[in-house]
């Protein structure tokens, strides 16, 4: 029933505002317009409140060569634009304008689009737009973020196993507790430094930019790096009275500051991810906070209760395990009612469950939260008998004791030695059967902490809507489609380019340019393209292309629907020779 009505509650979110990533609402000029004169400026507009790096634009002219153009800001539209001002003079043909700005949830966004002035240019230029993502520092900062989630679960979770639970033997748990400590420090310590090249899609070298780095301490993502730095410097205080204390426990008010550091680290991930944009900022923040404190809880004290079962020197009380099956049951709750609550503010419809990367992770997510609470509820069970088997175990001691100590009339009772509490050939059955349970806990929970790292990281299904509704301009998709057309017939050859702008469904403009096999330009005397889109028995639609004088080309081909339309070209290079090939080019929606 429950898992049933999670499912239900997470698909049906009703639509709303946009939630998390910023997506591109609009440029200005806009995406393939041909302007009579040059523009002094270009504006984009996203969705939600974006940061600046030195190198969010880049500005290419017709030959590819890039633009000398002023300081990246925002426009009068506030901090959801960004603005740049131009040459005072452009040449005449088509520009390419790369973009690179960071979302107000700390993720970086990218795209590039054109705009021409006067006219387009015969062969649009594909130009290297900039970098987007370098592998090897996307890999290492993700690797740093998977590793702050696990430490940050083993250091609050550990802890407050030691706190609430009080296992008899503390000590076990020391080095569990340093390496969350440690790890969790040393990963933040890591973001850190290769946040200024994850921004900037450069390789991890650039990270030993001090000009770089000194703009990180400036944004939101580094300054709640920063806190946790200084949270953790605190915290090492507080580990090292916790274990000093042992099984005596804290007072209330150390409690109440490490209940107040194991908050203000969760903020630090509630500050600078999803739940800091979109829509219900107060409330989302809460709710991740809420839910990370929750996760840390469950799968940090996992941690610790499969280690105290495995390392202690002496059988566990069931009380020990007792109070922990309470302590994740809350958690679990809390789990429950802060992830239906964020799945619904990332999703926002039935379609964007199974029509967006953010959906088919969710689903993921749930699959893997279903095995874990399978796994929690056996756990649960072994340690009701284990409790029940060494409550009779206790009684039949007392029984025991009290059938030795002699009748007396008057004066103190005898004194005898408490009988041995011998819980019984079932026990250790018992605890084997916990120690597997848990340990199926931990497993699936690694999963479970892995696909949250990754969903923190992708674009919620709710934004992505937004951008497909806001327009072409919103995808980051590339400026054009260029095709090569290689053809031989009658003792000549060469290859004819073929470039469809925007390549997008609706209309298109588009320039032929025949080359000789040597490289250089080719005139033939008839050149055709024709479009065919199988799957929908579409076509063929013939582009009646016109002698441009050097190029051949159109502005008057409509492509309908999205798809691999097959091209048909057919080059006649005399009066009787001619060749037809076919080529499969991709329309975007």
């Amino acid at each position: 029933m429950l898992l049933g009505s999670v499912l239900v509650l997470l698909l049906f979110g009703g639509a709303g505002a946009a939630s998390a990533h910023a997506a591109l609402r609009s440029t200005d000029p806009g995406d393939g317009t041909v302007l009579k004169s040059a523009p002094r400026d270009i504006t984009l507009t996203f969705t939600e409140s974006v940061g600046l790096l030195d190198d969010s634009f880049r500005v290419l002219d017709p030959d590819g060569k890039r633009l000398k153009a002023g300081d990246a800001g925002h426009g009068p539209g506030g901090s959801d634009t960004a603005r740049v001002t131009l040459p005072a003079k452009l040449a005449q043909g088509t520009y390419t304008v790369a973009w690179r700005v960071v979302s107000a949830d700390s993720h970086p966004v990218s795209g590039a689009f054109t705009f021409s002035v006067g006219k387009p240019s015969p062969a649009i230029v594909i130009p290297d737009t900039g970098p987007t993502e370098d592998p090897a520092t996307e890999s290492l900062f993700n690797m740093g973020r998977y590793l702050a989630y696990l430490a940050a679960a083993l250091l609050i979770g550990t802890a407050v196993f030691l706190t609430a639970c009080r296992p008899p033997e503390p000590s076990t748990l020391r080095r569990l507790l340093w390496a969350g400590w440690g790890t969790l420090l040393g990963s933040t310590v890591f973001l850190l430094v290769l946040r200024a090249p994850y921004e900037s899609g450069a390789g991890p070298a650039s990270a030993f930019s001090l000009k770089a780095f000194a703009r990180t301490l400036s944004t939101r993502p580094g300054e709640a790096l920063l806190v946790r730095l200084a949270l953790l410097l605190i915290g090492y205080f507080f580990v090292v009275r916790l274990l000093r204390l042992g099984e005596s426990g804290l007072s209330r008010a150390w409690q109440a500051a490490g209940g107040a550091l194991a908050v203000g680290l969760a903020l630090t991930w509630a500050a600078a991810e999803h739940a800091s944009a979109g829509i219900q900022v107060p409330v989302a923040m809460t709710s991740a906070v809420l839910h990370v404190l929750a996760m840390a809880v469950w799968l940090g004290g996992l941690a610790a209760l499969l280690t105290t079962l495995h390392r202690a020197p002496s059988l566990l009380p069931p009380a020990v395990v007792a109070r922990f099956s309470r302590l994740a049951f809350v958690s679990v709750t809390v789990l429950v009612a802060t992830g239906v609550y964020q799945s619904w503010r990332g999703l926002g419809s039935w379609h964007a469950v199974t029509g967006t990367t953010y959906g088919h992770l969710l689903v993921l997510k749930l699959l893997a939260v279903t095995l874990l609470l399978a796994a929690a509820r056996l756990s649960r069970r072994w340690t009701g008998r284990l409790v029940t088997v060494t409550a009779e175990a206790h009684a039949q001691a007392e029984t025991v004791v009290r059938e030795k100590v002699p009748e007396r009339v008057g004066g103190p009772p005898t004194a005898t030695e408490p009988a041995p509490v011998t819980p019984g050939p079932a026990a250790p059955a018992y605890r084997h059967g916990l120690r597997r349970s848990v340990l199926a806990e931990v497993s699936v929970g690694v999963v479970v902490l892995v696909l949250s790292t990754v969903l923190s990281g992708t674009l919620p299904g709710r934004a992505q809507a937004e951008a497909a509704e806001a327009g072409p301009a919103t995808g980051g998709l590339p400026a054009a489609s260029l095709t090569e057309v290689p053809f031989a017939v009658a003792g000549a050859s060469g290859k004819v380019q073929v470039t469809l702008d925007p390549g997008r469904t609706g209309d298109n403009s588009v320039q032929a340019i025949v080359y000789a096999a040597d490289g250089g330009l080719a005139t033939v005397p008839e050149l055709r393209l024709s479009f065919t889109l199988p799957s929908q028995q579409i076509g063929p639609i013939d582009a009646r292309l016109q002698n441009k004088g050097g190029y051949w080309g159109t502005n008057d081909l409509t492509l309908p629907l999205a798809g691999d339309w097959r091209m048909k070209a057919t080059i006649r290079v005399s009066d009787v020779d001619q060749i037809s090939v076919t080529k499969t080019v991709r329309i975007v929606g």
